[in-house]
């Protein structure tokens, strides 16, 4: 009999050979209906694999993130089947699950149309009817190249794989090289939509044959995509970008792509996130620094960026040398770390900068504030002993809670990754930390999945994901575990023993880039900023000249209150001011005539249409400042 280890510490005995499904089945009849493919030792593999020693396992359902990626790679190969189907001398190159479904791009295929995809999608339609299941079949090199004999992509791919790994999959008459896993069959994808087709190029490289992509998502119910495209509605309302340009608060121009300008009122947004986090620095314990921009090579040939991230990083050349703009903050951290010496008594030392980061991301990727080149990140990193980690993580853990659980009421998950196949520092310190990581976030009770193999190569992370208001999610915070930037830059302290030790680094960042974040709030409030960090809270509409001049010392009484107060005294009607403010989405509204001028009692009409009668000036001034003091 073989153990098999369960997600939740559990043991189970099943025969050997005994195939996946088959354990599953011996787990729960439920989860079993549910399954699509299963995970031995870290690995998925297909419901037919059969299991012939002790080893971790789990199932995978479309609620997992491994369980999507089979369910969508399959999904793929179902694309491909039906284009060839319709196209015979179409040649398939790749086609991978991507964060939001699937792609395939394909050489020589006619130029695809909204009809040519519904063609598609029809075809893709009979093959699901026709219920072919997805079936492994391990080959030798030379098999497979006389398979795909005519199609020099998957030849390409061929040379590259390792002897002895080649396979493929079937699903009916189609074929593809694969490694698999797959779904038990094409029947299991109850609901798909081909999203939209583009160009690509082979590998990327814009020196090679020109592709077409088609991308896709699918699911196992209808209702599952019936929701994703309302979600995709309003995700359009939603844009920042097309949000951004209606209400003022950032814009880019072709002279500086990925580089955001902050017009006055998404300034404002900014200038309140960074006073938010500066005041919880002064709690916890975080000095702030500000760093150079600008870096001789030597630093990054130190801290290994100049290796391993070079491609991504602005080079000039300075006096003769080459320089860069910095991408991140940690090695010029390092250099403030080393500027004076330490003791075990001095530390943990935390670290905080706002500088301005570049990196050079390649352009076609860039997409408004949530992929640019220019960033200001609320970064941070704790200089600490081996001990300390793990009171740190329980610190940064509360922080995350406080921002985005007592704040901004975001639901989140966290991921932990473990180490890799290929890292640097030792097993002992791996464990330590990968221990301490997981030890903090069940004190803290932060629901967690486990992404085996997926740290750094210098150590082990936390990253975290939040849900927006219409379900979509967005990985912001992170929290990282690193032994190599303080062995580079010999980062030590003195420690009780009157000898000296290197430091552990604690990377971390709350809102991420300040960038992507307000990008992400202003989808997630759909434009509708809460009080604390609307541009402007309060708008006063005179409903005639005569009022302008008490409805101007009105905002300016707010204004000396600490209120972001506006007049609008435009020789406007007054249902004309009223749909400004509204598609401002002011948060107050206060309609400004004799009988306020007289009565000295205001009507507070909320953007969301309800109108409160008669409150006294004072007291609306006073809630108004309690509310943006709670930020709320």
């Amino acid at each position: 009999m073989l153990k098999l280890r369960l997600p939740d510490n559990s043991t189970i005995e099943v025969p050997e050979g005994t195939t996946a499904k088959e354990a599953i089945g011996t787990i729960s009849k439920r989860l079993l209906s549910a399954s699509l493919a299963a995970e031995v030792d870290g690995k998925p593999v297909d419901l037919s694999y059969r299991l012939l020693s002790d080893c971790s396992f789990k199932a995978l359902t479309f609620d997992s993130k491994e369980g999507k990626e089979v369910f969508w790679h399959s999904s793929a190969h179902l694309l491909a089947h039906a284009v060839v189907r319709l196209y015979p001398q179409a040649k398939p190159t790749i086609g991978p699950p991507i964060e939001d479904g699937f792609y395939y791009d394909f050489a020589d295929l006619p130029p695809i149309s909204a009809s040519e995809l519904k063609k598609i999608e029809e075809e893709m339609a009979k093959i699901v009817q026709e219920n072919h299941t997805f079936q492994r079949k391990e080959i030798t090199k030379e098999e497979a190249k006389a398979l795909f004999s005519g199609n020099k992509f998957k030849l390409e791919l061929i040379d590259e794989i390792p002897e002895g790994q080649h396979s493929i999959y079937y699903s009916g008459e189609w074929y593809d090289l694969c490694r698999g896993p797959h779904i038990p069959s094409t029947g299991f994808i109850k609901a798909f939509k081909l999203t939209k087709v583009s160009s690509a190029y082979w590998r990327g490289d814009a020196s090679k044959d020109s592709l077409q992509r088609i991308y896709g998502i699918s699911f196992p119910e209808k209702k599952q995509l019936d929701e994703y495209l309302r979600m995709l509605e309003e995700a359009e309302k939603r844009d920042h970008r097309k949000l951004g340009q209606e209400l003022k608060l950032f814009a880019f121009h072709e002279w500086s792509p990925g580089s955001a300008f902050f017009l006055p009122k998404g300034t404002i947004i900014a200038n309140e996130l960074l006073a938010f986090l500066r005041e919880q620095y002064a709690k916890r314990g975080y000095k702030e620094v500000i760093t150079p921009q600008l870096f001789n090579k030597e630093l990054w040939v130190q801290s290994g960026h100049w290796q391993y991230y070079k491609e991504n990083m602005f080079l000039l050349e300075v006096d003769g040398q080459e320089f860069s703009l910095k991408p991140m903050n940690c090695p010029s951290h390092c250099l403030i770390y080393n500027m004076e010496a330490h003791s075990y008594r001095d530390l943990p030392l935390r670290i905080a900068d706002f500088c301005m980061l570049h990196r050079n991301e390649v352009r076609g990727a860039l997409g408004g504030l949530t992929r640019v080149r220019k960033l200001c990140m609320d970064d941070a990193h704790i200089f600490c002993t081996p001990q300390q980690v793990g009171q740190e993580i329980d610190n940064m853990i509360d922080f995350v809670k406080f921002v985005y659980h007592d704040t901004f009421k975001m639901e989140y998950k966290a991921y932990l990754s473990t180490r890799p196949e290929k890292y640097m520092g030792s097993l002992e310190q791996w464990n330590l930390a990968e221990a301490q990581l997981e030890e903090a976030l069940k004190k803290n009770k932060i629901p967690y999945e486990i992404n085996p193999g997926d740290g750094a190569f210098y150590g082990p992370k936390i990253d975290f994901r939040f849900k927006d208001a219409i379900g979509r999610s967005w990985q912001l915070s992170t929290i990282q575990v690193d032994f190599q930037m303080p062995q580079r830059f010999k980062c030590e302290y003195e420690g009780p023993d009157g000898k000296m030790h290197t430091c552990v680094l604690l990377h971390r960042a709350i809102l991420g880039s300040i960038e992507r974040f307000l990008g992400v709030i202003t989808e997630h409030y759909a434009g509708k900023f809460p009080l604390w960090l609307s541009p402007v809270q309060v708008a006063l509409l005179p409903v005639s000249d005569r009022h302008n001049e008490f409805a101007l010392s009105l905002a300016q009484k707010m204004k000396d209150a600490g209120i972001r107060a506006e007049a609008n005294c435009k020789q406007e009607t007054i249902g004309a001011k009223i749909r400004t403010a509204q598609l401002e989405k002011i948060p107050f509204m206060l309609v400004v005539g004799d009988k306020e001028v007289q009565s000295g009692k205001l009507a507070v009409r909320h953007r969301d249409g309800s109108i409160r009668p008669d409150v006294p000036i004072d007291v609306f001034i006073d809630e108004v400042k309690a509310q943006i003091q709670r930020r709320l």
